[in-house]
Formats: C-alpha cells, structure tokens, sequence
C-alpha cells in the first residue's frame, strides 16, 4: 500500500511538473511627454529673439550663448551665437565639421534646410542617427551680421534606441525654436 501511495506521488509529481513554454508578449515602453506650450526668450543682452519650451529653463552663459535644459529628460540644447564678420563662410564649415565629425558613431546624417524670407533666417536642421554624443544640431544666420548653432546632448551614454522618444520630443522644439528665431535690428 505504501508503495501505491509512493509510486502516485511520484506519477502526480511526473505529471504535474511539466515545464510548457507559454509565448510572452512583447513589453513596450511606454514614456508619455506632455504638450507643453511654448515662451518668448527676449534679453537685451542678446541679439536675437526665439520660443522655447515651457518644459525646458533657458541658462544664459557668456558671450551670447545660451543652454536649454530638460531636467527632465536630462538633455541640454547649447546654444552657440558668433557675430558675422565677414567670415560667414568659415562660421558654416566649421558648424558643419562639428556635426559631421559624428560620422564615425553614427549610422547616417540627414540635413533638411530651412529659409525664412521674412524674418531673414536661414538654415540647416541636422539629425544624427546612431549613437553619437549628439541627434539633433542645426545652424542659423541672417547671412549678413548673426550666426547661431545649436546641439542636443543628453547626460547618458549614447543608446540610439532609448533616446529616440526624447530626441523625437525635442526635435519639435528645435523646430519651433528655428520658425520663431528673430534678429533684432542693430
């Protein structure tokens, strides 16, 4: 009887332990960014005018630049402003070598310009894709008197897949930025 009872312990234990496989489905990450509006940055130290996010807090350094931070997102949009002294042409290589000196990370760079007749502002919107230090750099000039770059840099070891919702997020900024951008007359 003993036995009986050993040998269907053991049959249910055979029986009942089977290890099936069930699929998993797949985990997304879902990261939710809020719209936010957007304000006018105007000081008189500095020739320009622009909006920028309400999510983001504008650091004034020296010589008319400028950082955008996302304490959030942690990333910081620099803002480099130089004044055109007949060197437009140099200002615009040397923009243009600091974006493609990411060529080595990255898997491609796509520029898309921008012209905005009216307000005078002129352009290039860069996107990196890959892992490099940076996604998004553009510059802006009025071609005449003002040159301004900028560069999106996030405090994290450059992993393209994890960045790409943020970098889409401010990528939009960025845009703004390029469409409200102003000189002020001199």
């Amino acid at each position: 009887m003993i036995r009986f009872i050993g040998l269907i312990i053991v049959f249910f234990s055979v029986v009942a332990c089977k290890n099936e496989v069930q699929p998993k489905p797949n985990a997304l990450l879902r990261l939710d960014y809020k719209e936010v509006g957007y304000q006018k940055f105007e000081d008189s130290q500095y020739p320009f005018v622009f909006s920028f996010s309400n999510a983001a807090t504008v650091i004034k350094k020296q010589k008319g630049s400028l950082d955008i931070e996302y304490s959030k997102l942690k990333a910081t949009l620099v803002l480099t402003y130089k004044p055109v002294e007949n060197n437009l042409v140099l200002l615009m290589k040397d923009a243009e070598k600091l974006t493609f000196k990411h060529m080595i990370k990255a898997d491609d760079i796509q520029s898309v310009p921008y012209e905005n007749q009216e307000k005078k502002v002129y352009g290039k919107l860069f996107e990196v894709y890959g892992n490099a230090a940076t996604q998004i750099q553009f510059h802006a000039t009025d071609s005449v008197k003002n040159f301004m770059t900028g560069a999106l840099y996030f405090y994290a070891k450059p992993n393209y897949d994890s960045i790409l919702p943020a970098v889409n997020y401010i990528r939009k900024d960025v845009v703004k930025l390029m469409e409200s951008l102003e000189w002020k007359q001199n």
